[in-house]
């Protein structure tokens, strides 16, 4: 059953006095006013005023989005303070403290809030689905049931860490061709608008017929000038519903899939990654001591590809009637034979968790090498298009005058 989206806690604004008899005065995450009392009294604190802090809708709007790094370094934080010996719950004071997100801080202490009013740290974490997903959630329910959660907090921080540096390689390699070709635009707007007119008043005064490209720059240049609004409102809605029905629709989204993994250029990237994130994610879980099967169902979800979700799937039916995990992944005919017989030798050795972390090890390698190729070959190929575009606007630019030389 799916986790409806939980609202965000609302924040109470206090005034009271401490066991010391100071002064104090703050703001405290609480399901409701009561529970918002009691830990307040728990923390001895005489309050005098309390009341619900209204929320401002335009802050409201303006407020940042908790990002995968925010919940990357609440991980890696709260794993170092337990292992430092910090209680959990002045664990969470301590991180939200030098949280620079305010969204996350009010995670933070929302979660601490729900732990300290008798919630487990993996029922905390289902509160707010939005950001700890299933998996998160399950490996941390692992750990408090072991008795081991400052072990396990540690190894989920090691694989967020992984999960983020993949993600950045992956983003890295998009950013930089994505950049230029905008600026590409960009700039030949800017010489079609202000460039190519200052060169059609000089040529209407040569009183002559021009070079068929010459004419057809100085007919774009024109379009631009009346038409710019119109091509950039165009633009934006494509862009808008292209987002919109890879929003809605699911074979929009699995067609995207398929196709990134026949792209000609990054295909291969995306491959990588995906066998890294596969391999990486069944290894944590499977070394948290989730069962293999309940293992195999969250991974498919983390490789973020329909074809290779509906693999794992298979996979994950093959070994519940019985099928060793080697020979299940070898009939997808979905995974490099390195990564099978790192499996194959895993399972016969009963390592299979530290197999499966040296094949995701292997590939996330792979996939920064890919990262430094891809963008090495890019570099020549962009320059020549830009060469080009930029060029053959000169050229067009300087024929007639080339024409008028000649004719002399």
């Amino acid at each position: 059953m799916a986790v409806k989206k939980a609202q965000m806690m609302p924040t109470f604004s206090y005034e009271g006095v401490d066991r010391k008899g100071v002064k104090i005065k703050g703001e405290l995450p609480a399901r409701n006013m009561a529970l918002a009392k009691v830990t307040l009294r728990k923390q001895g604190i005489t309050i005098k005023t309390i009341r619900e802090k209204r929320k401002n809708i335009l802050e409201g709007l303006m407020k940042k989005k908790v990002s995968t790094l925010d919940i990357t370094i609440f991980t890696r934080q709260l794993a170092t303070m337990m292992k430092a010996g910090v209680p959990l719950v002045q664990g969470f004071e301590i991180v939200a403290e030098g949280l620079e997100n305010p969204t996350m801080r009010e995670v933070v202490l929302g979660i601490k809030g729900e732990v300290e009013g008798g919630n487990t740290f993996a029922g905390a974490l289902r509160k707010y689905p939005q950001y700890f997903d299933n998996l998160f959630c399950s490996l941390v329910e692992s750990g408090e049931q072991s008795g081991a959660l400052e072990t396990m907090l540690d190894r989920v921080a090691i694989y967020k860490e992984k999960s983020e540096l993949l993600k950045q390689k992956i983003k890295k390699a998009m950013k930089y061709p994505i950049a230029v070709i905008v600026v590409a635009i960009i700039v030949t707007i800017i010489l079609m608008v202000k460039v190519v007119p200052v060169f059609q008043e000089l040529f209407s005064s040569f009183g002559a017929d021009l070079p068929a490209f010459t004419q057809l720059v100085v007919n774009m240049s024109n379009w631009f000038q009346k038409y710019w609004f119109i091509f950039l409102l165009g633009v934006g809605l494509l862009i808008t519903a292209f987002l919109e029905i890879k929003k809605r629709s699911k074979a929009f989204r699995d067609f995207l899939d398929k196709a990134a993994l026949k792209a000609p250029i990054f295909g291969d990237l995306v491959y990588k990654a995906i066998i890294a994130r596969y391999s990486r994610t069944l290894a944590t879980t499977f070394a948290a001591g989730v069962p293999l099967i309940d293992a195999l169902e969250s991974t498919a979800g983390a490789t973020n590809n329909v074809v290779y979700e509906t693999a794992v799937m298979k996979i994950r039916e093959d070994v519940a009637t019985g099928q060793q995990l080697q020979f299940a992944m070898r009939v997808t005919d979905k995974f490099p034979s390195m990564a099978i017989q790192m499996v194959a030798i895993g399972e016969e050795s009963g390592a299979l968790d530290a197999m499966l972390d040296k094949v995701a090890t292997h590939y996330e390698n792979e996939v920064d090498n890919a990262v430094d190729g891809l963008t090495s070959m890019m570099e020549p190929l962009i320059m020549a298009v830009l060469g080009v575009l930029v060029g053959g606007l000169v050229i067009a630019m300087y024929l007639p005058i080339f024409q008028m030389g000649s004719v002399v």
